[in-house]
């Protein structure tokens, strides 16, 4: 299953929005065939192993990180796979969260003669698909928050000025993290300040897993523009890849101008002269976006934070200080007692160049 696992984990930056899988066939205490799910559209992981393995998965025991699917999508139902190819024993790490599945992959083996064993290393198998479990479950993306600081947590001058404060080595760690994402999201003012591109700068030969001249998929890029302030002329419209505009039910003037600049603008209705973020994300879900990665501003991401939207936060630090008039992390409401403070669970820490790369979560409230 350890080896399973390794091998979903080449289709982190491939697999969206589909959940990144790992099958190995085992006969007579060999390795008979593995595989895993690169793309949506094309063979399973379980297809995949099968396809290797030939005749030779006749008899042999899947080791799967994901239950095998039991309904008819792009592809066919890997528990016709399995069963076609003659595997006695499926051990599966955990049951897919997905409603359409949601162990009837596994019965639907029981049934057919296949013996079944679940719960096999689950949670690293969970740690997978992160943003695909909470989409399934709560019909909300997992939303992981990026954030760069100085020493003194100060993410840019008083005058807005942040150009760098983390290292050539930090800035290529994010893009990784772009690449693993459904969607980017940032507000208007950091769209107007800093007219970001928020896509993928890197090849495809530097994302772990894929192939020299593949296909590098870009994210969905998402502004929060509740007035929709957003001009038609800005970068990443231009772009490949598309960009969606939410705004408040009160905006109007300026929809159609975007649309012809190439803008999906998505209205949030009810929610008054503002964005109703929790709206937004489960938009976003009902888009099939798995995971979210915030590149913003200290209003918007301690809105985030204060809505309890926040799933993780990845904070790099560098090695300096800017001073107590320069910009800070996030914008949260005065705290009066310390028993209110917003704590945080350390689960990553480790140094990238010179910078400190702290990843955390927030504890519940």
């Amino acid at each position: 299953m350890a080896r399973a696992i390794r091998l979903a984990r080449l289709g982190l930056y491939t697999a969206d929005p589909n959940p990144r899988v790992g099958c190995v066939l085992l006969r007579d205490g060999e390795v008979v065939g593995e595989g895993y799910h690169c793309r949506a559209g094309e063979p399973h992981a379980e297809g995949n192993a099968i396809a290797a393995a030939g005749n030779r998965s006749r008899g042999a025991t899947a080791y799967v990180t994901l239950e095998p699917c039991c309904h008819q999508g792009k592809t066919p139902p890997c528990t016709d796979g399995l069963l076609a190819a003659g595997v006695s024993r499926v051990v599966a790490a955990m049951v897919d969260p997905n409603p359409l599945v949601g162990g009837a992959g596994l019965e639907v083996l029981r049934a057919g003669g296949i013996e079944v064993e679940v719960g096999v290393l689950q949670n690293e198998a969970r740690e997978l698909n992160p943003g695909f479990v909470k989409r399934m479950s709560e019909g909300l993306p997992y939303l992981r928050c990026k954030l760069a600081a100085s020493l003194d947590g100060r993410t840019a001058l008083a005058n807005g000025e942040s150009k760098w404060i983390t290292s050539d080595a930090a800035r290529r760690d994010v893009q990784l993290l772009r690449a693993r994402s459904s969607a980017i999201l940032t507000g208007v003012g950091t769209l107007l300040a800093d007219d970001p591109s928020l896509n993928v700068r890197l090849g495809a030969q530097d994302l772990f897993g894929m192939e020299p001249g593949g296909r590098v998929r870009q994210p969905l890029r998402v502004v929060v523009d509740s007035r929709l302030r957003s001009p038609a002329s800005a970068r990443m419209l231009g772009l490949p890849g598309r960009t969606l505009i939410a705004c408040s039910d009160q905006a109007s003037a300026g929809i159609t101008q975007l649309e012809a600049a190439g803008a999906e603008v998505y209205v949030c209705a009810g929610s008054g002269d503002r964005v109703d973020l929790e709206s937004l994300l489960r938009h976003l879900a009902r888009m099939e976006v798995n995971e979210v990665l915030v590149e913003a501003g200290a209003i918007l991401t301690g809105a985030l934070l204060e809505a309890g939207l926040v799933d993780e936060i990845v904070l790099y630090l560098a090695p300096c200080l800017l001073g107590e008039d320069a910009r800070g992390l996030f914008r949260l409401p005065p705290i009066a007692r310390m028993q209110d403070r917003v704590e945080l669970q350390i689960r990553d820490l480790r140094t990238v160049g010179p910078d400190l790369r702290i990843t955390a979560i927030p504890k519940p409230r």
